[in-house]
């Protein structure tokens, strides 16, 4: 029965491309030590290299940026421990397709032949397809090997995560570029690039192998005499554009860089960050909204302006509209970034909102409470109160807290910036409380 799948198109994989395939399909790996720039799960001491070793692959989930050799990486899988291999897209796929292939499934492994069972864009299946996967991998139906460029903690079921490892694949850095355009250049030919055009290529193509191929797949073709310089490259080919969706991770990864590099008062890589979000299309009224809660947040009463240059940031956009207008955020960047720092108010907003949870309704003090009615001043409403105003100093040094409860230090201002003479205030105030006997 083993021959039942000699013939079957999934394969076809093992097949030599045809000439006129794109480079990048002619220049995929034969082996799993020729896939570039994954040493660390490849490698005899990854994860990859060691379950090849065993003979034995367990599910697993290989996260990464476009172009980094997920697909080649599975059909290798395959071929190094003697599996059936079998490939569906979460784009292009259905229940029938996941149905055919876990009955073909089946059938192999009635025959003693094990399916690697490759799911490319599995991030795609909605949840309860990804269910569907569970019973198939607890039987040992198919092992499962799934491809995503999304996070897998937010875009897979904790059930199906739970039942494989996950894979992190690195962005190809300009190394493991160069390497690629090498194996180009051996099937091909030179590149007609000067050295540095050779590099601004490499730059262009954002750690997406493909991508550089296709880059350098479209320069053969246009037969180019001349060796081209940096500017020449520039006008042949189109940069690619950055990878950046808004509503994914890397949307939170990037406003997550620019918040803390704000916080760590580093203006050069805070500005970096903001510059990557708006050339990648961000809106710039939800950078002006993270700016101003970066301002309450690390800066605080350190210095007061900050807000204040914020909201103006925010009502100078609205007003001039891009580009003019992000001028208007660039400087509120830079002032947050060079500011002093405080979280103090941050801190004091978590700490008296724990308390007001933790105390339910307790009563202030009567001494503070108004009386409008004569009932109520006869039952002892305001009774006691001292205007701070007609005291020495215009401070009366009450109690204003619950009788139940003890006075609370929420906030504690920092010695840097403004706070520093706030906490020179609550200082003498403090003080003068414990002399009046307050």
């Amino acid at each position: 029965m083993a021959d039942l799948f000699a013939e079957d198109p999934v394969q076809q994989h093992r097949d030599e491309p045809a000439e006129d395939a794109p480079l990048a399909d002619r220049l995929r790996p034969q082996s799993l030590d020729e896939v570039i720039g994954q040493e660390h799960l490849t490698g005899p001491e990854g994860a990859i290299g060691r379950m090849v070793s065993a003979g034995r692959l367990s599910s697993m989930v290989l996260w990464g940026p476009p172009g980094t050799g997920k697909t080649s990486i599975a059909r290798l899988l395959a071929d190094a421990v003697g599996m059936r291999y079998e490939a569906v897209s979460a784009v292009f796929s259905g229940v029938a397709d996941l149905k055919k292939a876990f009955a073909a499934a089946e059938k192999a492994r009635e025959a003693g032949q094990r399916t690697l069972l490759f799911v490319d864009e599995i991030h795609r299946f909605n949840r309860a397809q990804q269910d569907g996967f569970l019973p198939f991998v607890e039987r040992g139906t198919v092992t499962l090997v799934g491809a995503t460029t999304e996070n897998p903690s937010f875009e897979l079921n904790a059930a199906l995560l739970s039942r494989a490892q996950v894979l992190i694949l690195h962005r190809l850095d300009a190394e493991a570029l160069g390497q690629l355009l090498d194996r180009a250049e051996e099937l091909e030919g030179p590149l007609p690039l000067r050295p540095e055009a050779r590099d601004a290529l490499i730059a262009s193509a954002d750690g997406d192998g493909r991508f550089l191929l296709n880059q350098a797949e479209t320069l053969y073709a246009a037969k180019i005499k001349e060796s081209l310089d940096p500017s020449g490259l520039g006008n042949f080919l189109q940069r690619r554009v950055a990878v950046y969706d808004k509503d994914r991770e890397g949307h939170y990864n990037l406003i997550s860089a620019l918040h803390k590099s704000v916080r760590g008062s580093d203006p050069q890589a805070a500005l970096y960050y903001l510059a990557r979000m708006l050339v990648a299309g961000e809106e710039p009224l939800f950078l002006a909204r993270r700016l101003i809660r970066m301002a309450v947040e690390d800066i605080g009463l350190a210095d007061p302006q900050a807000l204040t240059q914020c909201v103006a940031a925010k009502d100078a956009y609205q007003f001039l509209g891009s580009p003019e207008g992000e001028l208007a955020l660039v400087q509120a960047c830079l002032y947050l970034a060079t500011a002093p720092k405080s979280n103090a108010a941050y801190a004091a907003q978590k700490a008296a909102w724990k308390s007001a949870r933790d105390t339910g309704s307790l009563m202030p003090p009567m001494n503070i409470v108004n009386a409008p009615t004569k009932l109520m001043k006869d039952v002892g409403y305001g009774e006691g109160y001292r205007y701070d105003h007609d005291a020495e100093d215009g401070f009366s040094g009450d109690n204003y807290w619950p009788e139940e409860m003890e006075p609370q230090d929420y906030y504690q201002p920092v010695e840097r910036g403004f706070e520093r003479e706030v906490r020179k205030r609550m200082d003498y105030w403090q003080k003068l409380r414990e002399e009046r006997g307050g």
